[in-house]
């Protein structure tokens, strides 16, 4: 515990921003799997990966020696409009709850596009402006991503494409329209203005979308223009490498008074966030310096670690990416069309699916009602109207800090509050009235999914 007073809102100065962002892979003893080119089952070189991303985020892609790579100058001008953002301490729902604990919350939603993403946006459009390349493709789910990349590519001055997840483009029109406002190009996802996308409808009538179907758009929209490349949002060891400034000043701030976090705690879809926060704090007990309790929080009805499979599927569900291993609900398992739209993938990030393989990470799932019960709760005390993926985390952090106060123990509990729901009004009007509905699929709908993983020697279910 710290001995200082601990104010409501702990900033650090801009000159004490990280310099260079953290490589959690260097210090793996289990490195994640590489991706592998599905027609030779062979790892995917730099060359062959160049063909979709940019030069420079292959090599980061494929780094996992350097634990620190330095972040460029007009990055850290960029972050500079943001950033740092604050490390909060959640008083008020400590009073709310009546418990010993001490809960504090890195806020990532102070920006216009009202997330973390924005992190990870303005270095791959920066690393695509390096190359001389007209523009950038990408797939969103809640939103967030593409509101984050469509500022970052206005910033820069390159054309921005987007394909959204059918169901949020239809539940989120006002972040539809911020897109748009920033010049990009959105088009809901699966679509008949590409190949893979009309195969998708023909299989699937009536689809509301998933993540995995809008990367497949995207990809394909990439690879087909001269001058564009793909970027995403989440997943890939590159984006967590981006998003590790997240967790750079969380270790900073909490150091500031002495605080020793005995919980960490984010939600997850693709690992991006999650990763991005715990990536320093885990550097720590792979060195064997620390030791946390880390805890990765999914929806029920999109459960990839806590009932997927660990092993090499596609990214996406036209089938046209990388495998990777990870776990894995199947790329053709298609989510509900919960409110959760930017957690509705069928794959957790290689980094974090090691992690959680080798038993550095806990994974819980969480019901869609009770997680807004969270973050009504969370939004009545501390004034800030949650997204709905961060109120999974606020979800845990709420029951963990209940288990604090039956026991009577203090612990410091941390998570991520990565963006703001002002944009989800659909789903907390769902909740208001009372219509919202629980989805946990039955291990027979997982299994539809699962049959369609590929089968190749060492790759069994």
């Amino acid at each position: 515990m710290s001995s200082k007073e601990i104010p409501y809102k702990i900033y650090l100065e801009e000159s004490e921003m990280p310099q260079s962002w953290y490589n959690v892979r260097a210090d793996m003893k289990n490195k994640p799997a590489p991706l592998l080119n599905p027609g030779t089952l062979q790892p995917m070189t730099a060359e062959e990966l160049g063909h979709v991303f940019c030069d420079e985020l292959v090599k980061q892609e494929l780094d996992d020696t350097n634990p620190y790579i330095e972040i460029p100058e007009e990055i850290r001008k960029f972050y500079r409009m943001y950033r740092p953002s604050p490390l909060v301490r959640a008083y008020c729902l400590e009073e709310k709850l009546q418990t010993p604990a001490h809960i504090y919350y890195k806020f990532e939603g102070n920006n216009t596009s009202g997330s973390h993403k924005l992190n990870s946006a303005i270095a791959q459009a920066y690393y695509a402006k390096q190359q001389g390349l007209k523009g950038v493709t990408t797939e969103t789910g809640a939103g967030q991503w593409g509101t984050a990349l469509s500022m970052a590519c206005a910033y820069l001055g390159l054309d921005c494409q987007v394909y959204m997840v059918k169901v949020s483009y239809e539940q989120k029109p006002f972040r539809r329209e911020v897109m748009r406002t920033y010049g990009a190009k959105v088009t809901p996802s699966p679509s008949e203005t590409t190949e893979v996308g009309r195969k998708i409808l023909a299989a699937h009538p009536g689809t509301t979308g998933s993540l995995g179907c809008a990367i497949s758009e995207a990809v394909e929209a990439a690879t087909s223009q001269e001058g564009y490349r793909y970027v995403l949002g989440s997943v890939l060891s590159q984006v967590l490498l981006h998003q590790s400034v997240i967790g750079l000043e969380a270790q900073a701030a909490l150091a500031k008074y002495d605080i020793v976090p005995d919980l960490i705690i984010g939600c997850a879809g693709g690992g991006s966030n999650l990763g991005g926060l715990i990536s320093p704090f885990m550097g720590e007990v792979l060195r064997g310096e620390k030791n946390y309790r880390f805890i990765a929080v999914e929806p029920a009805s999109c459960p990839s670690l806590t009932r997927g499979k660990y092993v090499y599927d596609f990214c996406d569900t036209g089938m046209v990416c990388p495998l990777a291993k990870m776990y894995t609900l199947g790329s053709g398992f298609i989510p509900s069309a919960n409110h959760a739209g930017g957690l509705r993938y069928h794959g957790m990030s290689s980094v974090v699916s090691q992690l959680y393989h080798d038993g550095y990470l806990e994974a819980r799932s969480v019901e869609q009602t009770s997680v807004f019960e969270a973050a009504e709760m969370f939004a009545r005390v501390e004034g800030i109207l949650p997204a709905p993926e961060s109120s999974h985390a606020i979800r845990v952090a709420i029951d963990e800090a209940l288990k604090c106060k039956e026991t009577g123990e203090a612990k410091n509990i941390v998570f991520g509050l990565t963006g703001t729901g002002y944009f989800d009004m659909v789903a907390y009007e769902k909740y208001n009235n009372g219509e919202m509905t629980d989805y946990i699929p039955t291990d027979a709908d997982l299994q539809q999914g699962f049959d369609g993983i590929p089968k190749f020697p060492g790759n069994e279910i």
